[in-house]
C-alpha cells in the first residue's frame, strides 16, 4: 500500500526567455514503512522533489496522492493542515529557536495543534528521552553539540506522531560519528514502522537506507531497492 504516489509530476520555472524543468515527468510510489533516500548532484531536482513531497510547494502539473488523497491542487491552508497532521521535518541546519530550551523547541508543534501546556511538555520530555536526551531538557541549542541539536530536531519531528518523516540532508552539518548516530535513530524509527524519506548527497549515508532514488536533470534515473 502506497503512502506516497507521484504521477507525471512536472515543476517548471520561467527563467528569462527559457523554461527550466526542475522536475520532469516524475513517477514514483513509496509504500508505508519504507526507508528511502533521494540522491543526485546539485541542481538535479532532489530538493524540489522533497519540497513537493513535504507539501511545502506545489507541482506545476501532475498528481500527488498522500495517504490516498489527491493533494496537488490543495490551497495553502489545506497544504499546511496536511503537512502538520501527516509529516515531520528534519532539516540540515536544525531550525531550532535559539532562546527556547530543547523541551520547549520539541513542544512547539503541539502549540499549533492546540494541546495544553502540561501535556505538551510531558510529550516533549518523552520524545527527547526516546532520542537519548532525557538529561538535556533544559539546555538551549547553543549549549549542545550538532549531533545533540539534530536529535532535538528529530524529537520535534516525531511529536505529532506523523505518518512520514522527511529529512533534508539531516547529516550534512555533522561529523562522521554524529552522522552514524543520527542514522541509527532513523533505522530504529524505520524498524518501528515509520515511513522515512531522506535527501542526501553522501553515498555512505544513502547505503544505510533500504531504497535509493537517484535524480538527474529533474528526472528519476535510478530506483534501487536493497
Amino acid at each position: 500500500m502506497s503512502v506516497i504516489e507521484l504521477k507525471d509530476i512536472m515543476k517548471t520555472y520561467q527563467m528569462g526567455d527559457s523554461i527550466v524543468h526542475a522536475l520532469f515527468h516524475v513517477n514514483v510510489k513509496i509504500d508505508y514503512g519504507e526507508f528511502t533516500s533521494i540522491m543526485g548532484p546539485s541542481g538535479s531536482g532532489k530538493s524540489t522533489m522533497m519540497n513537493i513531497l513535504g507539501c511545502l510547494d506545489r507541482p506545476t502539473s501532475g498528481e500527488y496522492y498522500l495517504d490516498g488523497k489527491e493533494i496537488a491542487g490543495y490551497n495553502d491552508d489545506e497544504l499546511a493542515h496536511t503537512r502538520n497532521a501527516k509529516i515531520g521535518f528534519v532539516f540540515q541546519n536544525f531550525n531550532l529557536l535559539a532562546k527556547l530550551t530543547a523541551q520547549a523547541n520539541v513542544a512547539l508543534p503541539l502549540v499549533y495543534a492546540g494541546v495544553g501546556e502540561e501535556e505538551r511538555m510531558e510529550r516533549a520530555k518523552v520524545a527527547l528521552t526516546a532520542v537519548g536526551l532525557g538529561a538535556r531538557l533544559d539546555h538551549k541549542p547553543s549549549e549542545m553539540s550538532g549531533g545533540q541539536r539534530q536529535r532535538v530536531a528529530i524529537a520535534r519531528a516525531l511529536i505529532n506522531n506523523p505518518a512520514i518523516i522527511m529529512a533534508d540532508e539531516p547529516t550534512g552539518n555533522l561529523d562522521t560519528k554524529s552522522s552514524y548516530e543520527i542514522m541509527d535513530i532513523f533505522a530504529r524509527l524505520h524498524s518501528e514502522g515509520k515511513t522515512i524519506v531522506m535527501v542526501t548527497h553522501e553515498p555512505d549515508i544513502a547505503e544505510k537506507t533500504k531504497r535509493i532514488l537517484v535524480m538527474r536533470d529533474g528526472q528519476l534515473v535510478s530506483d534501487e531497492r536493497r
